[in-house]
């Protein structure tokens, strides 16, 4: 059942890339209007997103410690893997395509497509679904660091104020004082159904942009390029399954350990792009993972949930 669950919702999801990739195709959008849907996507719906999810949640200060648990785990997982492929190819990393796959390796799309699979799977337990956003914050601080040194190998690009002073972020810093003060009972009802609907907005978005890139890449660059794969590989399952082996048997809830392996399995997060075209390094690698591990999660998702 969970696996149908997880399939489902996984094929719904990418559903959502064809209306962009056709109006691409049929020249009624173009990729000129990329920034402008990007924008609204991570400076309105996302924050959006956040506070939503917060405000679902009653407080308790177990839920606020396992949260910073969560994101304790996140981050050294995160930061264990990356040095394991460091470790590997560290002959290789003068090359930036390989210090690119360190990062693809982990950095997935945990909010827009990590979390309506979480929400699918675990429709109980809304503190999972906060979990996604603790995500974003120890990613985020990955990203902004050792994501741009390694797409820059320049460690005067790396800066912590750009890891704190994002949208998400500041949505999750505002979000926490509503959270612990109980702010969710006394928020008018049209505020939360209208969070609620941007909130839900993100997922369609982030694939219709998606879909929009898809249609401007040839099919033949994205299919064909062994690295690639190896990225995708890395980011679909070694990555969930060394994720779940170091976590399967701690004392923690079974709510947290589905939710921490079901966002590790999320394909590889746009925001790695969205670095590589801002840096100018490896954008074509980065788009092409993003795209492709968009793409084959429809198989790997499924299969990873059977652990839970």
């Amino acid at each position: 059942m969970t696996v149908q669950i997880a399939f489902t919702n996984v094929l719904m999801t990418l559903f959502y890339i064809i209306p962009g990739y056709a109006l691409c195709k049929f020249k009624k959008a173009s990729a000129d209007h990329l920034s402008t849907l990007s924008a609204i996507l991570i400076y309105f719906c996302a924050p959006c997103m956040v506070i939503n999810n917060f405000l679902s949640l009653e407080f308790s200060w177990k839920k606020l410690m396992d949260m910073g648990l969560f994101f304790i785990f996140t981050l050294v997982l995160q930061a264990l893997f990356m040095l394991g492929i460091f470790l590997i190819f560290k002959k290789r990393f003068s090359d930036s395509k390989y210090r690119m796959l360190s990062i693809a390796s982990v950095m997935g799309n945990v909010g827009f497509f990590g979390l309506p699979i979480v929400k699918a799977l675990l429709p109980n337990s809304p503190e999972a679904w906060c979990y996604s956003s603790v995500y974003l914050l120890s990613m985020n601080v990955l990203v902004f660091t050792v994501g741009v040194y390694a797409l820059t190998n320049k460690k005067e690009s790396m800066t912590i104020k750009a890891a704190i002073v994002n949208p998400t972020i500041l949505a999750l810093l505002f979000s926490l004082p509503l959270y612990i003060f109980g702010a969710g009972d006394s928020t008018p009802d049209l505020i939360k159904k209208a969070l609620s609907l941007l909130s839900d907005m993100t997922t369609p978005l982030c694939m219709m942009i998606l879909g929009m890139r898809l249609a401007q890449t040839p099919v033949k660059t994205l299919f064909c390029r062994p690295f690639v794969y190896a990225a995708c590989l890395c980011k679909l399952l070694l990555y969930p399954l060394f994720c779940w082996a170091l976590t399967c048997f701690l004392p923690v809830s079974d709510a947290f350990k589905a939710t921490l392996l079901i966002l590790s399995a999320a394909p590889c997060a746009s925001i790695i792009l969205n670095m590589a075209e801002m840096h100018k390094s490896e954008t074509e690698n980065a788009a092409n993972c993003v795209m492709l591990s968009t793409l084959l999660c429809f198989m790997t998702i499924p299969v990873i949930t059977l652990l839970i």
